[in-house]
């Protein structure tokens, strides 16, 4: 089993946006081979600071929703919003920051 945790800060005044265009995302990665948990949360006081936690099966799952159609929608929706990015895959032994 890993966690992920993706950071992402938009461009001001973004975030509500960021997160109105992830509703599908999340509905469609929720139901994929491999999900046990996946939701998007923005930082109180901060909106622009949004934070995925996620936790997959394996880490085949995880490689197989980069590839998915909902998360390359949501990815080209927001290109131009996103300002920052960091993803940290948390394993029983180590961390991998992507």
């Amino acid at each position: 089993m890993i966690y992920v945790i993706a950071h992402l800060k938009t461009h001001p005044g973004k975030g509500f946006e960021v997160v109105s265009d992830a509703g599908p995302l999340i509905a469609g990665t929720r139901r994929e081979a491999g999900c046990i948990f996946y939701d998007l949360y923005q930082k109180p006081g901060e909106p622009d600071t949004l934070v995925f936690i996620e936790q997959w099966e394996t880490r085949e799952a995880l490689e197989a929703h980069f590839a998915e159609p909902h998360i390359v929608a949501f990815q080209k929706a927001t290109a131009e919003l996103v300002a920052d990015g960091r993803i940290e895959v948390v394993h029983s032994d180590k961390v991998e920051v992507l």
